[in-house]
């Protein structure tokens, strides 16, 4: 039973990733509409990007753990007790397995755009611009999200 709750949440939990790869789109991105502003690169720098409040971890976590916590002891009290104490921890737990597990690298851009505006954006590093280099940035005032392509 407990194999079977752990593989659960790590089923659960592994679905609550975002992936922010640029040559990805949704569904519901997929004819959409994006202005675009020619840019160059000014500045990159590597960082990491998690969900915070893992809120599908904390929910798994929480009933994994109640159930859990609630098979602890022969009495309705301490069952209770385990029930309530295995919900508060597998909550907590669950919603940190959510953040580690979403955790990813990413790069934030700072581009000059040709109108003289200078922007910021940051995106997965699945692809990687350098400093100099003429960019697109597809806002995304129309489309799903804005993101930086090679021009």
């Amino acid at each position: 039973m407990k194999k079977l709750i752990a593989l659960f949440m790590i089923v659960t939990l592994a679905g609550c990733g975002a992936n922010l790869n640029v040559d990805r789109y949704e569904t519901t991105g997929a004819g959409t509409v994006n202005t675009v502003a020619e840019g160059t690169i000014i500045s990159a720098r590597p960082v990491t990007i998690a969900t915070e409040n893992g809120d599908v971890g904390q929910l798994a976590g929480g009933i994994v753990g109640g159930v859990a916590g609630g098979m602890v002891g022969d009495n309705t009290l301490t069952q209770t007790i385990g029930a309530v104490g295995g919900a508060v921890l597998g909550g907590y737990l669950g919603g940190k397995a959510q953040e580690g597990l979403s955790m990813q690298g990413g790069i934030e851009y700072i581009v000059k755009l040709d109108s003289g505006k200078t922007v910021t954006l940051t995106q997965g590093d699945d692809v990687k611009y350098s400093v100099g280099q003429s960019v697109y940035v597809l806002d995304a005032d129309y489309g799903e999200r804005a993101r930086i392509i090679a021009k």
